[in-house]
């Protein structure tokens, strides 16, 4: 799991964000419970510029105090079933992140605990770290409360356009001519903003490597008086991750500002259309209020879809990073039809012709042609200069990697035909 250069990664895009499915498919009933909640709140809050329209021309137009007497008590019910709703979601919504997450992370772990010693050796520790919990984070900000506004947005985008439609068709038609304007800036700026937030990650995770690789070896950085050196490559790290966050910032700010402009802007135009209809008297004032309420509701919906949106592409970048490390496969395979390790053990080791390279120095031979007996009951012992193989030997042994040719075998048992648990609890490390 080295870092990948941006041309060889998958484009998966939004799609990576399907990979959380299998955690969240678990929780149904939370999901069911939000969603039903969601729509509640959501019918709660639609229902109130119908009273304000009943306001205006059943109120105000007749001078009815009971008129608007009991319009206020009805939006009072409304303001409490909207109350009750809203905490109904949340308390729903953010049990399922916490829930999705904790079964995330744990998979997670439980994936890279599994892993052979060779993707530890060719990745940084840092590195994996970041993906553990910045990662998470990222994708549980997106569940907990990116999804619930941008559901919530659609539902009152899709209500509140019905309900304009129906209110004054006219104005709707209006309307509907800027969407296409709205869209624009979202298909041209979110593609760019999804870029910017899967590089931002891949920079912080570049800083904590290097924060974990110089703590870890803190008597080494003291002893070649590196304190300085460190601290500037650690602070270069930490500069390059922020100017790639600023880029982020500044390129997701002109996506929300162009689209709150536009919609707002479509607003003020049917604003002015509809009050010179009311001055013709083609259109009630009650109407117009009703219809504007509807339209702050669509652009406000609108707004919030293109807020969270950046939200959405930086956790599909997440989900991605997140997704290549669950992909992840040993190259130590364990045997389809395994044999089973005679008990006990009479101890007879044989290594014939073993020669073997690590991932990471694939042109330097850690053996070569390399062949060891050692019968039951003796004692032996492999002495030689650093590098020559010693402790190579025992990481064949324990099968943390395959040799490219030769075999190794216990008791007549090739290595590669025995199930790792078995073979290592067979092995003991003084």
């Amino acid at each position: 799991m080295t870092t990948k250069p941006a041309a060889e990664r998958p484009k998966r895009r939004i799609g990576a964000l399907r990979g959380m499915w299998p955690f969240l498919k678990p929780h149904k009933t939370l999901a069911f419970g939000w969603l039903l909640f969601l729509c509640l709140s959501s019918g709660a809050s639609l229902v109130l510029p119908l009273a304000f329209r009943y306001i205006i021309d059943k109120g105000f137009g007749h001078s009815s105090q009971a008129v608007i007497n009991e319009t206020f008590i009805a939006l009072f019910g409304v303001a409490v079933v909207l109350a009750l709703a809203t905490a109904a979601r949340y308390f729903c919504i953010t049990l399922l992140s916490e829930r999705a997450l904790a079964s995330l992370r744990q998979t997670l772990y439980a994936q890279v605990i599994r892993l052979d010693v060779g993707f530890f050796e060719r990745s940084r520790v840092g590195e994996l770290l970041s993906r553990l919990s910045a990662d998470t984070e990222v994708v549980q900000a997106l569940i907990g409360s990116g999804v619930s506004v941008a559901l919530r947005s659609a539902v009152m985008l899709l209500g509140a356009s019905a309900m304009m439609v129906w209110t004054a068709p006219s104005l709707a038609g209006l309307t509907a001519l800027v969407i296409p304007a709205v869209m624009l800036p979202i298909l041209v700026f979110g593609r760019r903003v999804q870029k910017l937030s899967r590089a931002s990650q891949d920079r912080l995770a570049d800083a904590a490597a290097i924060a974990n690789e110089t703590l870890n070896a803190a008597t080494a950085v003291k002893a070649y008086a590196r304190e300085n050196i460190e601290s500037t490559r650690y602070s270069n790290a930490i500069l390059r991750a922020l100017a790639t966050a600023r880029r982020r910032i500044g390129m997701r700010a002109l996506l929300t500002m162009a689209v709150i402009v536009l919609v707002f802007g479509a607003i003020t135009l049917v604003l002015w259309a509809g009050a010179r209809h009311v001055l013709a008297g083609t259109l009630d004032p009650g109407v117009l209020g009703q219809f504007v309420l509807y339209a702050v509701f669509a652009a406000g919906s609108v707004a919030g879809l293109s807020e969270v949106w950046g939200d959405v592409l930086r956790a599909a970048g997440a989900m991605e990073r997140l997704s290549e490390l669950l992909d992840e496969r040993p190259d130590i395979v364990e045997p389809a039809q395994p044999l089973a390790l005679p008990r006990p053990l009479s101890g007879a080791l044989h290594f014939d012709h073993v020669s073997f390279h690590y991932p990471t120095r694939p042109d330097t031979a850690a053996l070569h042609d390399f062949t060891l007996d050692v019968r039951p009951g003796e004692t032996v012992a492999l002495v030689g200069p650093s590098g020559a193989g010693k402790s190579t030997v025992f990481s064949l042994l324990l099968r943390f990697y395959d040799p490219q040719s030769g075999s190794i075998s216990v008791d007549g048992i090739d290595l590669r035909a025995v199930t790792l648990n078995d073979l290592r609890s067979a092995i003991a490390l003084v």
